[in-house]
């Protein structure tokens, strides 16, 4: 027995993942790097931006929930067929712009599609379809093949539009599906308005509590923060300046007084709600 008991530990330390050094590197997959500046070719988002109009609220606490549960049939399946449209794009042919907005698309319908196939649950953590022994959440999964090439949520995010684009407001425009994470939208990303949906969104998360919010005199921030430093200038001082930029009024100037950064959360809870009779009544009218 203690040579089998040896074994079962052997087993367990060499397969147990490390201790969590925050979120992946962001790590260029170079083929996504090419590009047509000349192209004029669009890419229809207008399913998705319909889904996300019928599907998501918006509440006083400042953050976007998505009525899962009351997903019909027949919108789902043309989440899934606009889902299988975007798999048909040559990505590689559309200028820089079209681009952007067409992975942003793409992360988030993916992300609620995923919800959807193993909905109910509490937690997009849960949804453990990534490999590995020890895997956590879908985001190392294979969900989607464009140009010949399998991707994941991690390969888009990580590989894809941190290092090609190296802008920290990314991290404001792919959601999680978490009520610590910024918002999705309530409508589509669209090529012509990306700075305009990317300033709103910096500015929807960062003037709520659950990305900072002073208590007692101590700042506190989301672990998006801590998790991607290095995106937001690795380092307080550069994050502080980051946040002081999109913040309001009276946020501004508690962060232009703030030089020490107390503390990290984040709530990993589905953003889920159940739509009310009043709600689907104002969607039904819009």
């Amino acid at each position: 027995m203690p040579r089998l008991a040896g074994v079962i530990l052997a087993f367990v330390v060499l397969f147990m993942p490390a201790p969590s050094q925050g979120a992946p590197d962001s790590e260029l997959w170079a083929y996504w790097e090419a590009n047509d500046a000349a192209s004029t070719v669009t890419v229809n988002h207008g399913p998705w931006d319909q889904f996300l109009i019928k599907y998501v609220f918006q509440r006083d606490d400042g953050i976007n929930r998505l009525a899962y549960g009351n997903v019909l049939f027949y919108d789902r399946d043309a989440l899934d067929k606009y889902i299988v449209s975007l798999a048909a794009v040559t990505v590689t042919k559309l200028n820089r712009d079209e681009q952007m907005a067409y992975w942003f698309n793409l992360y988030n319908a993916l992300t609620v599609q995923v919800i959807l196939d193993a909905y109910p649950v509490s937690t997009i953590r849960d949804i453990d379809i990534s490999p590995g022994l020890f895997s956590d959440g879908p985001w190392g999964a294979a969900l989607i093949e464009v140009e010949g090439r399998a991707l994941s949520l991690d390969d888009i995010e990580h590989r894809i539009l941190r290092p090609i684009w190296k802008d920290p407001r990314i991290h404001y425009a792919v959601s999680c599906a978490a009520l610590g994470c910024p918002n999705i939208g309530t409508a589509a990303f669209q090529a012509d308005k990306l700075e305009e949906y990317l300033d709103f969104s910096a500015r929807a998360y960062i003037n709520n509590p659950r990305a900072v919010r002073v208590e007692s005199g101590a700042l506190i921030l989301s672990s998006l923060y801590k998790w991607y430093a290095d995106d937001f200038g690795g380092g307080d001082e550069a994050l502080l300046r980051h946040l002081t930029a999109y913040a309001d009024p009276a946020l501004a100037a508690t962060l232009s007084a703030t030089t020490t950064i107390s503390g990290y959360e984040y709530d990993w809870g589905l953003n889920d709600v159940a739509p009310s009779i009043k709600d689907r009544l104002t969607k039904r009218g819009s």
